[in-house]
């Protein structure tokens, strides 16, 4: 019987756990931290061998396979132990693609990940039987186990997509590439560069990619590599043969000479960004052969991701915004360019290495107010303290929403949308952001 071992035991962790037992390996969960509750209780309920605050070498190293959880860096000494010993190392959806024959439609990028994935989804689920998992919901592992769908959309992150090594989705979309994350790629931009291109490294002439024809990033790798999926850019500013873009109020996607046409003035999410995600999901579900008018329903009637641009509440002619998944500047950049009034801007947390450069036009032009919510606040204040009149600092959410409730005026914004990641004051961005609406909803 084959050992897998398992480190980190959380979604993705329990969900190869379960999917390792019923293919018949000797399963193993070992967790540097604490395993939550609810997961330790699926273990135990499926007698699954587990361990949490503490790594036994004794009992990984005699693995035949092991799946890293994708927050685990490579320079970890354990792993390079494992490496150096030749037992293969593998992510969660390398292991879960393994074992089905399903249509994969894969999404990745610096941002708009996760809210296309959400939407092509919402689209495809009102036609064909679809699974929605990766970074998002239930694990891509556990979905296969219980449901076993034809067809599944997977929100993929670098960290997953650098230990595949068969994974071959049918349809690729990259979204765009910015800096980020650039502490586990060796400050080096064009390893995770790379590391995102690894989606389409397994695809063949059958398979699609579907990419940002505007990011430069993606169109000079795309001209100095080989691809051998077939192309289908989408763009805002150039009228494409082939692929999707976007003019007079409408998106036209022409896939091998058959066009459709789709007026925008009604979809529901704001912004030039929500135009691009919108263009890379109707061309999967044009690929699909999803119908026209069905398509065009979905894009009018979805309601967006929590935490990315989600209106909360109104209160004194004031909209309360919750961007908190905006972990990253350009993130903030989409969410600052939307906005249509003067905004109250609530911003910080832990620096990745952020410049704030590209948002100054924006600040200039829309931000009356600023407030930072982080242990430190030093490169904030060093960027917009001459911007704005009004730069203070908060290490609490509900003050940071009291600030902000006193310092605008009827018609304005109050935007969260933090540009920075959520772990020196907060769980994580879902926490930042619950917190948030706990405090506009307590005003």
């Amino acid at each position: 019987m084959k050992r897998l071992v398992i480190l980190g035991g959380g979604e993705s962790g329990v969900g190869t756990a379960l999917l390792g037992k019923e293919k018949g390996y000797e399963v193993f969960v070992s967790d540097k931290g604490t395993i939550k509750q609810k997961y330790r209780d699926v273990l135990l309920n499926n007698d699954i061998d587990f361990e949490d605050q503490k790594h036994t070498e004794s009992k990984i190293l005699n693995a035949d396979l092991v799946m890293k959880s994708p927050g685990i860096p490579d320079k970890v000494p354990l792993i390079k132990q494992i490496r150096t010993q030749n037992i293969e190392v593998i992510s969660e959806i390398e292991f879960a693609s393994r074992y089905t024959k399903a249509n994969l439609v894969a999404i990745t990028g610096s941002n708009g990940k996760t809210t296309t994935a959400a939407l092509t989804h919402h689209i495809l689920k009102q036609e064909i039987e679809v699974g929605l998992a990766g970074n998002i919901g239930d694990s891509f592992a556990k979905q296969l186990l219980e449901k076993n769908y034809q067809n599944y959309v997977l929100e993929v992150s670098s960290f997953q997509l650098d230990d595949i090594k068969y994974f071959k989705p049918n349809m690729a979309i990259l979204t765009n590439i910015t800096p980020d994350h650039l502490d586990r790629y060796d400050y080096k931009f064009e390893n995770y560069i790379a590391s995102k291109f690894r989606i389409v490294e397994n695809q063949s002439s059958e398979d699609y990619f579907i990419y940002d024809a505007d990011d430069p990033v993606i169109s000079n790798h795309i001209k100095n590599h080989s691809i051998q999926s077939k192309l289908l850019p989408f763009s805002l500013v150039k009228q494409l043969d082939e692929g999707a873009y976007y003019s007079n109020n409408a998106i036209t996607i022409t896939i091998d000479n058959n066009k459709i046409i789709m007026p925008t003035q009604n979809i529901t999410l704001e912004g030039k960004h929500n135009i691009k995600n919108a263009m890379a999901a109707s061309t999967v579900a044009h690929l699909l052969k999803i119908r026209k008018q069905t398509i065009r329903e979905s894009l009018e009637n979805f309601q967006g991701v929590e935490h990315r641009l989600e209106h909360v509440l109104r209160i004194n002619k004031v909209q309360y915004i919750n961007d908190s998944k905006a972990t990253n500047v350009n993130a903030t950049y989409y969410a600052l360019e939307s906005m249509d009034a003067p905004t109250v801007w609530i911003v910080g947390g832990e620096d990745k290495g952020n410049d704030y450069k590209e948002l100054f036009p924006f600040v200039n032009e829309k931000v009356k107010a600023i407030i930072c919510l982080g242990v430190d606040n030093t490169k904030l204040f060093e960027a917009f303290g001459n911007m704005v009149d009004v730069i203070v600092e908060t290490q609490y959410m509900s003050e940071a929403v009291k600030i902000a409730y006193k310092v605008s005026e009827a018609g304005d914004n109050v935007l969260l949308s933090p540009a920075c990641a959520s772990f020196d004051l907060f769980e994580n961005y879902e926490d930042r952001g619950r917190q948030f609406k706990n405090a506009v909803r307590n005003l």
